[in-house]
Formats: C-alpha cells, sequence, structure tokens
C-alpha cells in the first residue's frame, strides 16, 4: 500500500516511520519542498540508526525501512492509496492542503488527518470528500494509540478500512466521534493548562507539581514535563479549540500558555519550556 505523509516535522516523520517498518508498505514523505521533506527523513534515518545501535532493530530492517520512504513536495502525493496530513495545527492551512489534494489525487485516494483537536467534518466539507481522523500520539512510532475520528460524512466502511490499517502497523485503535479535542486531549490538555496555572500562582514549583502527580497520580510523566513533549504552542491551540467549540470558560486557556507560546519557550522542541532541555 503507498502511503503519503504530509508534512516532514516531528510528528509526520514519526507516522512515516510507523508505516515503513511495517512490510506491504511504502511511503512517500512530504512537505512544501523537497528539502524540508528530505530532512525529515534524516531524522528517521537517526532514529532507526539508534534502534539498530541498540539491538531492538536489526541493522537490515532498519536500512529495509529507510528504503520504503521515498521523498518530494506536497504534489508527489497524487498516486498514493491513502494521504495522511501531519501539517500544523491551523484549520485554514490544513483546508489549504486538502484543497490541493482533492485536485491531483484519484477519487480512491483515501484522506486522512492527524489533527489533534480541529473538526474532521469541516475538513471534509472543504475537501469535497470524507476525510478521517487518524490522529497518532508522539512518538508516533512508539506509542500505541491511534483516535479515527469520524466525521458526519465518514462513511463506516472507511472508518473500518482504517481501523484495519491502523492494526495492521500495530497500533491500537479507538474510535471517536468528531469533536472539539476528541477523547485524549480533550481530557488531558486542561491538565496540563491546570498545571500551568498552579505553577504560575507560585503554589508548588515546576519539579514538585510533576512528583506529585508521577507519585501521587501515579502518571508516568508530570503535566508540565509533558507539555514541553507535546509543545506548548500545540497545548495552546488546543485549549483554544476548546473553549472555542464549547464556551466553556473551563477550557479557556491560562494565559501563561499564551506567554511562553508569544517568547518561543514552546518546550522540548526550542530547548526549552517550563523546564530547561540540552
Amino acid at each position: 500500500m503507498n502511503i503519503a505523509v504530509i508534512g516532514a516535522g516531528t510528528m509526520g516523520s514519526g507516522i512515516a516511520q510507523a508505516f515503513a517498518v511495517c512490510p506491504g508498505y511504502t511511503v512517500i514523505l512530504c512537505d512544501v519542498n523537497a528539502d524540508y521533506a528530505e530532512k525529515g527523513k534524516g531524522r528517521i534515518r537517526t532514529a532507526l540508526e539508534k534502534l539498530a545501535e541498540k539491538g531492538k532493530m536489526s541493522r537490515q530492517a532498519a536500512d529495509e525501512a529507510l528504503a520504503a520512504i521515498r521523498t518530494g513536495a506536497n504534489s508527489a502525493a497524487s498516486d498514493s492509496d491513502l494521504v495522511i496530513e501531519a501539517a500544523l495545527e491551523n484549520m485554514e492551512l490544513k483546508k489549504k492542503i486538502f484543497g490541493e489534494l482533492a485536485e491531483i489525487c484519484g477519487p480512491d485516494t483515501i484522506f486522512a488527518t492527524n489533527t489533534s483537536s480541529l473538526s474532521v467534518t469541516e475538513l471534509s466539507a472543504y475537501a469535497k470528500r470524507p476525510v478521517i481522523g487518524m490522529h497518532f500520539f508522539n512518538p508516533a512510532p512508539v506509542m500505541k494509540l491511534v483516535e479515527l475520528v469520524s466525521g458526519l460524512s465518514t462513511p463506516p466502511e472507511l472508518a473500518a478500512k482504517i481501523k484495519a490499517i491502523a492494526l495492521d502497523i500495530g497500533k491500537t485503535p479507538v474510535e471517536v466521534k468528531d469533536a472539539a479535542g476528541f477523547l485524549v486531549n480533550r481530557m488531558l490538555i486542561p491538565m496540563v493548562n491546570e498545571a500551568a496555572g498552579i505553577l504560575a500562582e507560585g503554589l508548588a514549583s515546576a519539579d514538585d507539581i510533576d512528583t506529585a502527580m508521577k507519585l501521587g497520580a501515579n502518571h508516568p510523566m508530570g503535566p508540565l514535563a509533558l507539555g514541553d513533549l507535546i509543545g506548548i504552542d500545540v497545548c495552546l491551540a488546543i485549549m483554544e479549540v476548546l473553549y472555542s467549540e464549547s464556551g466553556d470558560p473551563k477550557y479557556r486557556p491560562h494565559p501563561l500558555l499564551r506567554k511562553m507560546t508569544r517568547g518561543g519557550l514552546l518546550g522540548r522542541k526550542t530547548n526549552q519550556g517550563f523546564f530547561k532541555y540540552t
């Protein structure tokens, strides 16, 4: 099966790797230009080399997975069986991508989006064909969960087909109806937002907030470190979607998230967020 992934950043590269390591899949990793896509493939090459060095996969398997990935501009997705959009969490950008894909892809090409909170129904209406949510979690090659999000126009048979594909690449799919934040982020990101509020009010240090949740709630990672891993800008974007869609003040983004985003303190990807990284 030919898979195209649109967006060669952290999530797009991870999704491409998750497919490439499975027999029967070839991947073209796309971005606005081929150079960006090639940088994404370089990220995958580094990840596969580390897995081989640690003995978590054979050198041959790593080489075969890398060979299964091609790169190109977004237009190279035209002959794919399944296109997964993994661009920035911005509705207008995603609409633009799906509008372009609708013009170059055949009628049988399946359109999926890796959006973490935006309306699949709205994207389907713009693309003038069904779009299904296929929401992977970071790091995509490792995390087992995939949220399968059906919009108002998503046929059940399409959802069943995508579910079978997710299972085939070793993921555990959960089926969710289209709603702001879907399932995981509707519960998870408000926790990060609340932790940011506790920090901003000076009730506890970042270390103590995360330690409390790890040891008191048995979470593998504290909410502030999790926010850094997800990206502070992404957390802010999801909270804004939850707030605008629901109108419920419990989803109002804390000003600290907005300040950090404006200041470029986005977490691990900028080496500083709630914590500093090297």
